[in-house]
């Protein structure tokens, strides 16, 4: 479990792909610390499990699922990334709650500069996301914890502030860029919930 607040943007150094599995190499120099092979780093905001710790960074394997269903299967050697060690009991909680399990792929439609902040609109992969965002609520874009500014048509915004735009990689957005989105787990056991009751 992660709080989608970003604590260093890693590089990407080399990516094999096979048909069965990808092997994601990382460099990385904060999150090495605590974290062993067996453990988990949120990587784009996608929960990876460490394979191999090196001085200078992280190995991971990627199965087939994940590469479907992430915009992980996008990435390239030096590409930047997002990554964040798991919360730890007793630490704070400085974004919300996030699991690492992507909802979906969305596509970013626009990225507006509005003098030092920036307004970023982002097209979801399909409509079954659009009950789990409301207005002001949260969502992870690229693992990063931000609060949703607008609702649209199979559409929300979110409005990134300077320190948002320089120690994560959404300063780097650009339309048509592959992005992956996890909405509130709460909303998620919420819609669940009301699911099997045959309330929805």
């Amino acid at each position: 479990m992660f709080t989608g607040i970003v604590e260093e943007i890693g590089s990407i150094r080399a990516i094999e792909q096979s048909p069965k599995v990808a092997r994601l190499e990382i460099e990385a120099r904060v999150t090495l610390e605590g974290v062993d092979i067996g453990g988990s780093v949120a990587v784009n905001g996608v929960c990876l499990t460490v394979i191999e710790r090196r001085p200078t960074g992280f190995v991971f394997e990627i199965g087939p699922e994940t590469l479907s269903r992430t915009a992980l299967r996008h990435l390239a050697p030096g590409d930047a990334v997002n990554l964040e060690r798991p919360l730890r009991f007793g630490g704070a909680m400085g974004g919300h709650l996030v699991l690492g399990h992507v909802d979906g792929v969305g596509t970013v439609d626009a990225v507006t500069r509005v003098e030092s902040t920036a307004r970023v609109r982002v097209t979801l992969p399909s409509r079954d996301l659009e009950p789990l965002l409301i207005p002001q609520g949260s969502v992870a874009v690229e693992g990063v914890s931000l609060t949703v500014a607008a609702l649209g048509d199979r559409s929300f915004e979110v409005m990134l502030i300077p320190h948002t735009l320089a120690v994560t990689t959404l300063g780097r957005l650009k339309p048509g860029q592959a992005t992956n989105i996890e909405a509130d787990v709460i909303g998620k056991y919420l819609m669940r919930s009301l699911a099997l009751r045959g309330t929805t």
